[in-house]
């Protein structure tokens, strides 16, 4: 089974930086995409080992993510909820047009030679 994600859009709101209670660093952003026949849509996305940049990510700025599909099980007040959420392995910012291609690129060879290929 594959599970590749590549995101372009818009962040919301400006990057979250989490320090874990392991001491691992994670980036929380979320991401908002355009689509051509419909309203926009935020997706959650979560960055763990982010570089120290991304932290600086703010509201407005452009991304590409790669990544893979999440869906998370937690308990709150009692209880069952569930959150479907990206998490990153790479994000570059959307202007740098060259990363971006390069970003691409990898997923491709993702999807080319993952199981089955």
């Amino acid at each position: 089974m594959i599970n590749v994600v590549v995101l372009q859009g818009v962040l919301a709101r400006p990057a979250q930086d989490l320090e874990l209670p392991s001491g691992d660093r994670l980036v929380s952003l979320e991401v908002t995409v355009r689509r051509p026949d419909g309203p926009a849509e935020p997706v959650p996305v979560q960055w763990p080992g982010a570089p120290t940049w991304a932290s600086v990510l703010d509201a407005g700025s452009e991304v590409a993510v790669l990544g893979r599909v999440r869906r998370r099980f937690f308990r709150s007040g009692g209880v069952t909820q569930s959150r479907t959420e990206v998490v990153a392995t790479r994000i570059v910012r959307g202007s740098a047009r060259a990363k971006v291609r390069a970003l691409i690129d990898e997923a491709v060879e993702r999807l080319e030679t993952g199981p089955g290929a």
